[in-house]
């Protein structure tokens, strides 16, 4: 199912891992990661979407790592590395990572606008679209389009431009997670469904969009995209 969060003794278990080292520090990653866990379908989706493979993982915008321990806390072991540009999320990734002693796990900084880490399995491509201009987009899905390897998946969890209210809703979401400086930047479009569709058919890539709601209201959708 790609409509449920995970369970809450499984969030709760993660979410451990972001605790402070001491009672009195900051615990806004624990209950961030708890919550959005708890109340979010991303990582059931994205678990769904792996499941059945084993090629290694590259997590593009992984912000702090908590797909790594969703692989792990459900029994998927295949390597996993997660690159994002915000050096502080993944200094916490790294902490978090080390706490709950995840095997075959690393965290990189990498700036995506100056390339791609070398990969070759599947790709996870998470609330990442919508923050890159159009262009940029392009060559983002271009570049993880070659790192698909038989048997691997590209899985995107994106907001679509469809006009709907949940789409307005998204946008909204977005701009404030830019104004309390959770993401970097501000979003700059939301990509077209059937653009993605001919742009996978022309790569050879089989592709299914799944609405990712789940109890949100933000026009979440999985795109989940395989060779023939």
């Amino acid at each position: 199912m790609t409509d449920a969060a995970l369970p809450s003794a499984d969030a709760l278990r993660i979410a451990r891992a972001f605790l402070p080292d001491r009672w009195y520090g900051n615990r806004s990653l624990y209950y961030y990661s708890r919550v959005k866990l708890r109340t979010d379908p991303l990582y059931p989706g994205v678990l769904d979407a792996l499941r059945g493979t084993s090629a290694p993982v590259l997590d593009l915008g992984c912000g702090i790592g908590l797909l790594a321990h969703a692989l792990r806390t459900n029994g998927l072991s295949m390597p996993y590395r997660g690159v994002d540009i915000d050096a502080p999320k993944i200094a916490q990734a790294q902490r978090g990572a080390a706490r709950a002693g995840l095997q075959d796990v690393a965290f990189d900084v990498v700036d995506l606008a100056l390339g791609m880490p070398v990969h070759l399995g599947s790709v996870a491509v998470l609330d990442v679209l919508q923050f890159v201009p159009p262009q940029a987009q392009d060559a983002l899905l271009e570049t993880a389009i070659a790192c698909i390897a038989p048997g691997a998946k590209l899985v995107i969890r994106t907001g679509l431009d469809d006009g709907s209210m949940r789409s307005r809703t998204t946008r909204r979401m977005d701009i404030l997670s830019r104004v309390v400086h959770w993401m970097p930047s501000a979003p700059k479009a939301y990509p077209d469904a059937e653009r993605l569709r001919a742009r996978f058919e022309a790569a050879g890539l089989r592709a299914t969009f799944t609405p990712l709601y789940g109890s949100t209201p933000f026009n979440n959708w999985r795109i989940v995209a395989a060779r023939d």
